[in-house]
This record gives C-alpha cells, sequence and structure tokens, in this order.
C-alpha cells in the first residue's frame, strides 16, 4: 500500500483542484428586445432564433 512520506502542503492541494472552479453561464444580450437570455437558445417571449422567426407566440 502507497503511503506519502510527506505532508501534501496547502499551495499544492489548491494547485491540484484549480479546475475544480464552476464555469460562468453563457449569458447574451437578445439583440431585438434587449434582454438576457442563454446563447443558443431560443427567446420565448419573441420566438426569434438566431434572427430568424421559430416559434409562433
Amino acid at each position: 500500500m502507497a503511503v506519502p512520506k510527506r505532508k501534501t502542503s496547502v499551495s499544492r492541494k489548491k494547485m491540484r483542484r484549480s479546475h475544480h472552479r464552476i464555469s460562468g453561464v453563457n449569458i447574451a444580450e437578445d439583440k431585438k428586445s434587449g434582454e438576457y437570455k442563454l446563447s443558443h437558445h431560443i427567446d420565448l417571449k419573441s420566438g426569434y432564433y438566431n434572427g430568424k422567426k421559430i416559434l409562433d407566440v
């Protein structure tokens, strides 16, 4: 069984966990209405996606 010879320092422990952070939400402002929405999603209020009418609301 492998046993560590020395205690892992706080600095080394934090460097190992540096990529465990939560990524930010990809929010973009809608060009027509000016409201914020998730990018690559349909705007449910207007029914537009990528400048084209997708849903009849």
